[in-house]
């Protein structure tokens, strides 16, 4: 063989290792980034198990707003019925997620602004202790949705840079979307002890 011959083959087989390994290293980033979005979905779950404990409490415990419990039972089967798999995290779908996510916290924000009217209620040891549940939940939630977002950052860096890039594109990994703010989030909400 000749000495040209053997240094082509070497080469060729560099880069065959090479191409392995970023491709690998590509696979995963993607399995992160699954598991990562398996954590957000299993806060998102927790929440939507607690919300029929705390329904029924305030239920049991207040006669007030209807059209209140209506909406948080009703935002909570939409949001439920949003399934999206770690393959799908397009930022459209992430976006479709998102709104059904936000309508809940919507309606159990209401809930309990319309529960503090009852002092009945906040005295229950029941309800109480739902509400520190929602709220550590709520703060789950946010923990889990800032790793995925770093997590997805990294993944989508990985695939997006060169020579990374040429791999990915051959490879079919394409960058996942993150979760973003609610339109409006960026101003301060209004507290008035007035009414």
């Amino acid at each position: 063989m000749s000495k040209g011959l053997l240094i082509g083959l070497g080469v060729a087989a560099l880069l065959l290792f090479w191409g392995i390994s970023v491709r690998n290293g590509m696979a995963t980033e993607n399995q992160e980034v699954e598991a990562s979005w398996a954590k957000v979905q299993s806060a998102y779950q927790r929440r939507a198990d607690l919300i029929p404990n705390l329904v029924k409490t305030v239920q049991g415990v207040a006669n007030f707003e209807k059209s209140t419990l209506t909406d948080v039972i009703n935002a909570r089967a939409s949001a439920t019925q949003i399934k999206l798999d770690a393959k799908d995290l397009t930022p459209e779908n992430m976006q479709k997620y998102q709104e059904a996510q936000s309508q809940l916290s919507g309606s159990l924000s209401r809930l309990m602004v319309v529960a503090e009217s009852y002092p009945q209620l906040k005295a229950t040891e029941s309800f109480s202790e739902l509400q520190s549940q929602l709220e550590g939940t709520e703060n789950r939630i946010k923990e889990e949705r800032d790793r995925f977002n770093d997590t997805v950052k990294g993944y989508n860096n990985k695939i997006v840079t060169f020579p990374n890039s040429l791999i990915a594109g051959f490879s079919g990994f394409t960058t996942k979307g993150y979760f973003e703010a609610d339109a409006g989030a960026s101003k301060a909400p209004t507290v008035d002890f007035g009414k």
